[in-house]
């Protein structure tokens, strides 16, 4: 099993024309990513890799059924792509963008809690499940399918400690880059409780950073309510 994302998540790329979110979506679908939609004001009714652009994801979502968004777009226009997105009815938003003013991440973080969406960044690698789905920008060679979940606040970190995994035979359920901003969508805590309650997740790996609580936030959820074994 995996949290988040597998083989049935049907993705949509916000900013497919830029250069970026053209690039990553090249990746993504030679990961086995299903991505069935990008959305991009002004070019609706052209194709980026033989995948349909839309001028709004509510016409994406109207047309492909998509229930995750990663977004591609400039920090000034992320925050509006955030709301745009859970507005829509997407489930899953992953923003890649950083830079994004806090006060604007505060402001688009509770408009998606509002829809009942999860939000993961801003400025985040995504997330991946081995052998399911990539939604991120994360170096797809170095996962391997397995049983260790992973939740980090570093991207760089995340691939140095997978590769040990990988390199070791210790696969992982799903991976996770939270971000390392001030203020983000979904945090160690809720994502813990996630990977305690997947049958198939048998350990976990929580990479922290410096600044703030997070780290001690979690330390006293995981003594509460984590049986699993957890290495941070």
């Amino acid at each position: 099993m995996s949290i988040l994302i597998d083989k049935t998540t049907r993705v949509i790329v916000q900013g497919i024309t830029g250069r970026d979110g053209e690039f990553h979506t090249r990746k993504m679908i030679a990961y086995g990513t299903q991505v069935v939609g990008g959305v991009s004001p002004g070019k609706g009714g052209t194709n980026v890799q033989g995948v349909p652009v839309f001028n709004t994801v509510h016409k994406a979502v109207q047309q492909t059924k998509a229930n995750t968004s990663i977004i591609f777009v400039p920090a000034r226009f992320a925050a509006d792509a955030i709301m745009e997105a859970a507005d829509a009815g997407i489930r899953l938003i992953v923003c890649i963008a950083e830079g994004i003013p806090t006060l604007d991440v505060i402001k688009a973080h509770q408009f998606v809690e509002q829809k009942g969406a999860m939000l993961i960044g801003p400025n985040c690698p995504g997330l991946i499940s081995p052998g399911k789905s990539m939604v991120g920008i994360l170096p797809g060679q170095v996962f391997l399918e397995g049983n260790v979940g992973v939740i980090s606040r570093s991207g760089t970190l995340t691939y140095e400690i997978v590769y040990h995994l990988t390199a070791n035979g210790m696969g992982q359920s799903t991976a996770i880059g939270i971000g390392g901003d001030p203020v983000v969508g979904l945090h160690f805590r809720q994502l813990l409780e996630m990977f305690q309650n997947d049958p198939e997740t048998e350990a976990i790996v929580l990479i922290g950073e410096i600044g703030g609580n997070a780290e001690e936030q979690a330390a006293e959820y995981i003594r509460n309510n984590v049986t699993k074994p957890v290495v941070a």
